[in-house]
């Protein structure tokens, strides 16, 4: 997985080797919208991704986005955090890590794991192994 503690992607070609690395082809629009998520540690929606690769003058569908942002959360390129139903954000930190997410104005934060300690999990159940753990904090501005 990329780490926050690696310096990130800037070249298109540095983009296409990270995307190779991890067995995804590195087609001119996977690389322009791997360009986006990585430019900076952010958290973004796939309307926001969309936003941006059109303020950016790529011409890209929603299909194409969607399924950009699931072949790059297999492959651990983002992290996908579902904050409800109706809201999902691709994280470009896949560093373990946790979420303050504002319900009032919709915007999600990073809380360093140390910052909330899980001792010790339960055993999965049979047949299955723990892959990682989410935890998102939901917060509202004060009055």
């Amino acid at each position: 997985m990329m780490s926050s503690s690696t310096s990130p992607p800037r070249t298109k070609a540095e983009i296409a080797e990270l995307l190779g690395a991890r067995d995804i082809l590195p087609t001119a629009q996977r690389v322009e919208l791997a360009a986006l998520l990585l430019a900076t540690q952010q958290h973004l929606s796939a309307e926001q991704v969309m936003s941006r690769a059109k303020i950016a003058g790529l011409v890209v569908s929603k299909a194409t986005v969607y399924n950009t942002l699931g072949l790059f959360v297999e492959r651990g390129i983002v992290r996908e955090v579902i904050v409800d139903s109706a809201r999902v954000f691709y994280d470009s930190n896949t560093d373990p890590h946790y979420h303050f997410y504002n319900v009032d104005d919709g915007t999600l934060g990073d809380v360093a794991t140390v910052h909330v300690p899980i001792e010790q999990l339960p055993t999965p159940p049979a047949g299955t192994v723990t892959t990682g753990v989410d935890i998102v904090i939901r917060i509202r501005n004060r009055p």
